[in-house]
């Protein structure tokens, strides 16, 4: 399934969005709610005078933010990019922003394009919080074992039934292939970088929270594998907080990066 073809005198264009998920109902547009769908659509329309339907990478559930989404739109809008990409963001609020801007060829498609999807989740870990960190990291008072953190991380690498982590958006198929999953510490942050061909729904949060247990002590690395092969929602952790999880990057074939 592609991309919907472009009407005579359309262009299409791709944008890189980043945003602060948390003050929006998540990336798609809703009958109630602020959504960075709905945000991004709204301030299109008022520059092009043009109902603009802006198609994603992926969709990002409430309080998660994104540093590299990727959205696709068509549009007859006659100037250079450059002054689209401006305007775009001189309209939008303080909580997103387009990063880039370009136009690309009529087949593209951001979602069922790409070949992967980047996310990092964030941990704070101290004994005592950080105000600074409340909206983007998770806090994590009690000491993490790393070393077991990455020992089970790896178990995630290839292609594997994930039904543990997560739901299938559509259909039943909850088989996905993860490209990396690797934990580090930098200072008192600890983060997940893991990148997979796409993810179930709640799958990476329910990774970090399933992972954490096994930092704690509470859960061994045999009992994390354990649980992960029996593809069994009920054997996860706790899943995550949102507000630690951001979309870094989607790749694309060809694509440096």
């Amino acid at each position: 399934m592609g991309a919907s073809v472009a009407a005579e005198g359309e262009r299409r264009l791709c944008a890189t969005v980043a945003y602060d998920g948390t003050d929006f109902w998540g990336f798609q547009i809703q009958a109630e709610g602020r959504t960075v769908q709905g945000t991004l659509e709204a301030a299109l329309a008022t520059i092009t005078q043009e109902e603009i339907r802006v198609v994603a990478a992926g969709r990002t559930d409430s309080g998660v933010h994104a540093l590299g989404q990727v959205v696709g739109f068509q549009t007859r809008w006659r100037h250079a990019i450059d002054e689209l990409h401006r305007a775009w963001n001189a309209l939008l609020p303080g909580d997103v922003a387009v990063r880039s801007l370009a136009e690309v060829g009529p087949g593209f498609h951001p979602r069922f394009d790409a070949r992967s999807r980047y996310y990092r989740y964030t941990v704070w870990n101290r004994p005592v919080r950080n105000p600074l960190l409340r909206r983007t990291a998770l806090w994590e008072p009690r000491p993490l074992d790393l070393t077991a953190m990455r020992e089970a991380a790896r178990l995630l690498v290839g292609e594997h039934d994930f039904a543990t982590f997560g739901s299938p958006p559509k259909g039943t198929n909850t088989v996905r292939r993860v490209l990396r999953a690797e934990w580090h510490r930098d200072g008192e942050c600890v983060y997940l970088d893991i990148e997979a061909n796409a993810f179930l729904y709640r799958m990476a949060r329910s990774i970090v929270g399933t992972l954490t247990q096994v930092g704690c002590g509470g859960l061994r690395v045999a009992q994390f594998e354990a649980a992960f092969r029996a593809a069994e929602r009920s054997l996860a952790g706790p899943t995550a907080p949102a507000h630690g999880l951001c979309l870094m990057a989607v790749h694309y074939e060809g694509v440096p990066g």
